[in-house]
């Protein structure tokens, strides 16, 4: 069987968030080559739900834990290597940052109020989404 060239890879990836000071910050790691920060995501395992897979990336990318909100508050669209993907983003509160987890040789992570996340970002449609997150003025 045959894959057609122009099929949609479902991901799906998580924002996560903390209060400090009063104010937002989402945390932003880099991609696994340091070269752009990204948010945590990735494929959806057979069986598995959209925000159950993102929870278990953010804990592999980021060392993070919490309750993934399982309200999808946007998704964004992105090529690499010549395959499309989609991805369905949630929103974390993060609840525990761990020094000791999977990835944690191959990423940096970063502790951003939103509009600097946006600038370090160059998806612009997963900018978009964090333009929402910072408009919604989401009550916690």
């Amino acid at each position: 069987m045959s894959r057609k060239a122009n099929k949609v890879l479902k991901q799906s990836g998580v924002i996560p968030y903390r209060i400090q000071d009063g104010k937002i910050q989402v945390l932003l790691i880099t991609s696994r080559d340091r070269q752009n920060w990204v948010m945590p995501k990735g494929d959806i395992p057979e069986g598995m739900s959209p925000p159950d897979s993102a929870a278990k990336e953010a804990w592999e990318e980021a060392g993070i834990i919490g309750q993934v909100n399982t309200r999808e508050i946007g998704t964004y669209k992105y090529r690499k290597q010549g395959k499309n993907y989609r991805v369905k983003m949630y929103l974390l509160p993060v609840q525990t940052l761990s020094e000791d987890y999977p990835e944690a040789g191959f990423r940096d992570r970063q502790w951003l109020d939103i509009p600097q996340a946006m600038r370090r970002i160059k998806t612009t449609s997963l900018r978009r989404i964090l333009q929402g997150f910072l408009l919604a003025e989401v009550m916690f």
